[in-house]
């Protein structure tokens, strides 16, 4: 997520709140430029850390932006990118048909 994006996720983790779980994952930087970040953008999903980008590893993400949705049924769906709000939405509804 990017600055560009972070009001837009924001957004949608407040309208999709008790339905989708929104976890930021932050891919380099430290916990203080992190912080830094969650302060400038008023978010208020979890965030993590992943310097050394192991959870980026894990679902194969090459870098920033991109967004991993993962369904209750355990189907991973992928955007490599900046997502509109309107992407978002619809993908986001997606996951919890």
């Amino acid at each position: 997520m990017c600055n560009k994006e972070a009001p837009s996720v924001e957004e949608a983790a407040q309208k999709f709140a008790g339905q989708v779980n929104v976890v930021g994952i932050a891919w380099q930087g430290d916990d203080r430029s992190m912080q830094a970040f969650i302060d400038k953008h008023s978010l208020t999903f979890p965030q993590v850390n992943d310097d050394p980008a192991a959870i980026f590893g894990r679902f194969e993400v090459p870098g920033q932006p991109a967004w991993v949705f993962i369904s209750p049924s355990g189907e991973v769906q992928q955007l490599l990118g900046a997502a509109s709000d309107e992407k978002l939405d619809e993908l986001l509804n997606s996951i919890l048909v």
